[in-house]
C-alpha cells in the first residue's frame, strides 16, 4: 500500500477532463493556477503543498503547442517542490505522428517530446492509444499505455447492430481494426487510400465484403476528416447500409466539422481525450468517458497493483 499522499492536478485545457477523474477516484483537483503575461508567457503554480506526494497531472498535449509547455513547466514545477513522483497523465499524446523520419532532414518529434518530459523530471507517463506503439520505447521510464477499446467495444455490442462490419481507414490501421474484428465477431474491410501530400488524400478503395454491412470505422485520430469522411462516403457508394466512425482523439482541425456534417456517416464515436469545440455543430457526435479507464488506473499505480486486466487489446 501507498504511504505518499496523492494528488490529482489539471493543466488548464484538460481541466474538463481531470475533473470527471478526479471525481471518479473520489477526490477532487489540487489547486494550481496559471498566471498569464502579455508577452504570452505564463507560469503554472501549485496552490498547495505537494512535498512528499505522489502527484499526478493530467494533460492532453493537443495543439496548441503551449499545452506540452505547461505540463512541462507543471512537471518541474512539483519536482521543485519536494513532490515524491511525478506522473503525467496525458490522454493524447502529441506529435506522435512524428514517429520516424519519413522523409530527409525532418526531426523526430516523438522521441523530442519523450526527451523534453524526462528532462522536465518525469517519472512515469499515462497515456491512451499512441498513434505508433513504438513511442514507449522512446521512454526509459514506465509508460502506461490504455486502450480506449474498454469504452468503445462495449458501446459498440449495446447498438444490437446486425451485418455489422469493422473497416480500417487505411492500411496503417489494420491492425486495430483487426483486433476490433475479434472481440465483435465481425468481418473487417480494409480501405486502401493514396496520400496527395499531407492532409490530403488522392483515391480510395475498399478490400472486403460491404454490400449491406452496417459498417464501423476505426481509427485513433481524426485531424482534418479527410480521410474518414471520403472512407465513409465511398464505403456507401458501395453499398453499405450505414457507416460509423470511432476514433479515440478528436483533433477536429480546419474543416473537420464541416466535413463531418456534409458527410454520410451516421455517428461518429469519439472520447474526451480532447474537448469538442463548443461553438461548433456536434449533433453527430457520440462522447464517451475515458475518465473511469484513467481513475481505475491511477488508483492501480498509486497502489503498486497490476493494471493488465485493463486492457482489452
Amino acid at each position: 500500500m501507498a504511504i505518499h499522499k496523492l494528488k490529482i492536478f489539471a493543466c488548464s485545457n484538460s481541466r474538463p477532463l481531470a475533473e470527471k477523474i478526479a471525481k471518479c477516484y473520489g477526490t477532487t483537483l489540487g489547486a494550481s493556477t496559471r498566471l498569464d503575461f502579455s508577452d504570452g508567457e505564463f507560469q503554472p503554480a501549485f496552490d498547495e503543498s505537494i512535498r512528499g506526494c505522489t502527484v499526478f497531472i493530467v494533460q492532453s498535449t493537443f495543439p496548441p503547442a503551449e499545452n506540452l509547455m505547461e505540463l512541462l513547466l507543471m512537471i518541474d514545477a512539483a519536482h521543485r517542490a519536494s513532490a515524491h513522483r511525478v506522473i503525467a497523465v496525458m490522454p493524447y499524446f502529441g506529435w506522435a505522428r512524428q514517429d520516424r523520419k519519413d522523409r530527409p532532414r525532418v526531426s523526430i518529434g516523438a522521441k523530442l517530446v519523450a526527451n523534453l518530459l524526462r528532462a522536465a523530471g518525469v517519472d512515469r507517463i499515462m497515456t491512451m492509444d499512441l498513434h505508433a506503439d513504438q513511442i514507449q520505447g522512446f521512454f526509459d521510464i514506465p509508460v502506461d499505455h490504455l486502450y480506449a477499446s474498454g469504452i468503445f467495444v462495449p458501446y459498440i455490442n449495446s447498438l444490437g447492430i446486425e451485418n455489422l462490419s469493422v473497416a480500417a481507414p487505411d492500411m496503417g490501421g489494420a491492425k486495430r481494426a483487426s483486433a476490433y474484428s475479434k472481440h465483435l465477431c465481425a468481418p473487417m474491410i480494409i480501405s486502401h487510400k493514396q496520400r496527395e501530400k499531407a492532409n490530403v488524400v488522392g483515391k480510395m478503395t475498399a478490400i472486403g465484403d460491404v454490400e449491406g454491412r452496417n459498417i464501423v470505422i476505426l481509427d485513433d485520430m481524426i485531424d482534418t476528416a479527410g480521410t474518414i469522411t471520403m472512407a465513409a462516403d465511398m464505403l456507401m457508394d458501395k453499398g453499405a447500409a450505414s457507416v460509423r466512425a470511432c476514433a479515440t482523439h478528436a483533433l477536429l482541425s480546419g474543416p473537420a466539422y464541416d466535413r463531418i456534417n456534409r458527410s454520410k456517416l451516421q455517428e461518429v464515436i469519439v472520447t474526451d481525450t480532447i474537448p469538442l469545440k463548443e461553438n461548433e455543430d456536434t449533433s453527430k457526435f457520440t462522447v464517451l468517458s475515458v475518465a473511469d479507464i484513467f481513475a481505475d488506473v491511477i488508483e492501480r499505480v498509486y497502489n503498486y497493483r497490476e493494471i493488465s486486466s485493463r486492457f482489452i487489446f
